[in-house]
């Protein structure tokens, strides 16, 4: 399933610089690639610890 996200990223990031490259540009395109990217970015983004939840942990082994 994370490999699922990198490969949203890496998808969206080709076919948004893709779109961009040619003389005329597809907006449709490129807005498509930028939102796959963004969904990929925001999907890694969810697993990701929050700095709070690790201070509070550390707080608690401390005192005790």
């Amino acid at each position: 399933m994370k490999y699922l996200n990198y490969i949203l990223i890496i998808l969206g990031s080709v076919v948004a610089i893709s779109a961009k490259s040619g003389t005329e540009q597809n907006e449709y395109i490129l807005i498509g690639g930028i939102a796959l990217l963004m969904i990929g970015i925001y999907r890694i983004s969810k697993t990701i610890p929050s700095k709070q939840d690790a201070d509070d942990t550390d707080d608690f082994i401390k005192e005790e």
